[in-house]
């Protein structure tokens, strides 16, 4: 049957979406790579230009995915096992190399068990659907990423099961708590550790204190997740998250090894118990391929590298430049959120002065990521900058220099 009907109607959305400044533009393609030279960090090559780009709007916050170990690792294990995993995991899909990263990523943030997934935002949903049931009630912050509002959905949440509090406001999460209906068992207070499009970070240390307090008001009691997809690995005194920077720790982390550890896949841990619930129920987790044992093996050793010197190293020049970035920001007048995260948002607060600022700085070869009106409220136009181990101080000059030219 022909697809003639269907495809107007969906270009009719195209449009729309178009119209409402809403439409994605045509992505980019990298095409090359340049290894860090002569005091400069790494360069990538885009199609249909001739320019080398430094990159800002990069989540490999360690900059690890080059690293020549993580590079063998994943040899080895395909050339062992091929590159896929033939089936899902409880049909003989789960190879040694999957068990170990569970075992290592437990390790790394003191938990007793882990469970991968092939990315953070299913490790979400798997989570949802393992832990949800009709009495249990939902608390999110307001800025929480797509990933936990899906989550909530795909595993039919009802509305008068869930609450919202305002962006990490501690008074109106206790609010949440004092209107949860009674009949409610199990309360999961749920939140992002680092906010991705923000770089601030959720007061774990308040969260827990407060629902520690809560917690005999329920037969379940009250348990708290954070999302640390940004956190873990670029954030804390070695890396350990927004838990370590904070100082406390919630019962369940959920993360990713697509970011500052530089691979792919994402993961959950926690007791044993919520563990083990997510491998009998989960659906994101029982019904698809999991990740490929290049992608495991590169991540354990990446972990490894984390856990090492050579990642305390890689971390203090992340901090180094991330200080370096803010001073310049504040010297040159530019209005920022504070935060000692590598996410650095900085406030254009005008719609068409973000699209010229953007353009701006990719003709001097820098790609940001720009957020305007209408995926952001008029008046909170931000262009976010993501700063990276392997940029160096004169990267982070030539960026600071070209922000200053267009302030001219």
């Amino acid at each position: 049957m022909s697809l003639q009907k269907l495809d107007r109607s969906l270009n009719q959305t195209i449009e729309q979406l178009k119209k409402e400044g809403r439409a994605k533009p045509p992505e980019r393609v990298i095409m090359d790579f340049i290894p860090p030279q002569n005091g400069k960090g790494p360069r990538f090559k885009l199609q249909g230009s001739d320019k080398e780009f430094i990159r800002m709007n990069t989540n490999s916050y360690l900059s690890l995915s080059h690293h020549p170990d993580l590079i063998e690792a994943a040899d080895e294990a395909s050339q062992k096992f091929g590159v896929g995993p033939r089936s899902v995991r409880f049909i003989d899909g789960t190879y040694k190399y999957h068990a170990e990263l569970e075992k290592r990523i437990a390790r790394f943030l003191d938990k007793p068990a882990a469970k991968i997934f092939n990315s953070a935002y299913t490790s979400n949903c798997g989570l949802a659907l393992a832990l949800s049931n009709k009495k249990t009630y939902w608390i999110g912050d307001q800025l929480n990423h797509n990933s936990i509002i899906r989550a909530m959905r795909i595993a039919n949440v009802p509305r008068e099961n869930k609450a919202i509090y305002n962006h990490n406001d501690m008074e109106d999460l206790k609010r949440c708590l004092d209107e949860t209906p009674e009949k409610m068992e199990r309360v999961i207070i749920i939140f992002d550790g680092i906010f991705s499009m923000r770089g601030d970070y959720a007061p774990i240390d308040q969260i827990v204190e407060i629902a520690e307090a809560y917690g005999d008001r329920f037969k379940d009691g009250v348990i708290t997740i954070v999302d640390d997809s940004h956190g873990v690995g670029a954030f804390g005194k070695t890396g350990r998250g927004t838990a370590e920077f904070c100082g406390a720790q919630p019962d369940v982390i959920v993360g990713t090894f697509g970011k500052a550890f530089g691979v792919n896949g994402g993961f959950v841990v926690g007791s044993e118990a919520v563990i083990e619930a997510i491998r009998q129920t989960a659906d994101t987790y029982i019904y698809t391929n999991p990740l490929g044992v290049a992608d495991c093996a590169a991540a354990v050793k990446s972990i490894d590298i984390c856990d090492s010197e050579e990642g305390r190293k890689r971390l203090k020049n992340l901090q180094e430049r991330i200080q370096q970035f803010r001073d310049g920001l504040k010297d040159l007048g530019y209005e920022s959120i504070p935060g000692p995260h590598a996410v650095v948002p900085v406030l254009i607060r005008d719609t068409q002065k973000t699209h010229k600022f953007v353009k701006h700085l990719y003709e001097n070869g820098i790609l940001v990521v720009g957020l305007t009106y209408p995926v952001v409220p008029r008046g909170d136009e931000t262009i976010r900058f993501q700063i990276n181990a392997a940029h160096t101080k004169e990267d982070v000059d030539i960026v600071l220099d070209a922000m200053k030219n267009f302030k001219r």
